[in-house]
């Protein structure tokens, strides 16, 4: 007897016809029932779905079938128990944002990649940073800022030039995006289990909205950043190209 499969498809034509294909050939269980959860699509579909499933005890196997696939495997509709039977798990730990409003209003949310801070006007963000209770940069003048995991900092991070941090590393990249003021400074690298503060200065003049994993929250006051040991996330790759193995390649090419 095969594999308990369940298939997720983002809306691209491309990801719903490889469903289909996929369903026709191993079937379809129900996502409380799976074994594995398969997901079809890019990044940001594969984030949808960890984020949608973590309560599952399902591992998430994903497909590129988008334009981004830096979390998922290669397509193929062949040998996929096979495929699945051998392949490595990496288990994430995600970041819980607090975001709060001027009114004193909290939203919360998780995030896989990084949780970021962005300027929402005309005028550079002024922002105060905060590490562990200790003010560790009075003012920062930029366009934003983020925190990222060792899983995200191949993604917004690294494009505002933050580090690549290996898997297993146990720290945080806390990067700044177009740094104004102080105009070199290009971030910090931070213990997992620190508690990083955002304080938005100006707010009403220069406002600024948070985002973690792309869920959005406009005009906040401050945002509270920590990793939430508590939720695991498990991402599975094929054997030789798994996510320790693809943050050292992306640093070499």
């Amino acid at each position: 007897m095969g594999l308990n499969i369940a298939f997720t498809a983002s809306r691209a034509s491309l990801a719903q016809s490889a469903r289909a294909a996929l369903i026709e050939r191993y079937g379809d269980a129900p996502l409380d029932k799976a074994e594995v959860i398969v997901a079809l699509g890019g990044d940001g579909f594969m984030l949808q779905t960890l984020h949608g499933t973590q309560h599952l005890a399902a591992p998430v196997y994903g497909m590129n079938r988008g334009t981004v696939g830096f979390l998922m495997n290669e397509y193929s509709e062949s040998d996929l128990e096979t495929r699945l039977a051998q392949a490595e798990e990496a288990e994430l730990n995600p970041l819980t944002m607090t975001a709060i409003s001027p009114e004193g209003v909290e939203h919360h949310a998780l995030a896989i990649n990084e949780v970021s801070l962005l300027r929402a006007g005309p005028q550079a963000a002024r922002l105060k940073i905060t590490v562990d209770g200790r003010v560790r940069m009075p003012e920062l003048v930029c366009d934003g800022a983020l925190v990222a995991t060792p899983a995200g900092s191949t993604a917004y991070n690294y494009s505002a030039h933050g580090p690549v941090l290996p898997i297993g590393s146990d720290v945080l990249a806390l990067t700044a995006v177009a740094a104004f003021r102080p105009r070199r400074w290009r971030g910090a690298l931070l213990p997992k289990n620190a508690t990083v503060r955002f304080d938005v200065l100006e707010a009403e003049k220069r406002p600024v909205m948070a985002e973690a994993d792309s869920r959005s929250f406009h005009n906040v006051a401050s945002v509270v950043i920590r990793s939430e040991p508590s939720v695991s996330h498990r991402i599975l790759f094929d054997p030789g190209h798994g996510l320790e193995e693809r943050l050292i390649s992306e640093q070499f090419t």
